[in-house]
């Protein structure tokens, strides 16, 4: 006797919704990340860096000179 091709234990195969919630989950942080990255690229990177070397800090903590005003006795 044939035995019919559904058997009741025989399960088709279903789409995996996990992998595809995986990949896109994936795919939304890796264009976050690549939005992010020009995002810096094109406001932050371009600005210059501020002058942190020892004798550029000492000329910006060092008094002011003395004006002329101030040293003929003009408040």
């Amino acid at each position: 006797m044939s035995t019919p091709s559904t058997q009741p234990g025989h399960r088709t195969p279903q789409p995996r919704p996990l992998r595809r919630l995986a990949r896109e989950l994936i795919l939304i942080v890796i264009a976050k990340i690549v939005l992010l990255t020009l995002i810096w690229w094109v406001a932050i990177a371009p600005h210059p860096r501020p002058d942190t070397r020892p004798a550029a800090i000492e000329h910006l903590l060092a008094p002011a000179a003395p004006s002329s005003a101030a040293s003929q006795g003009h408040p």
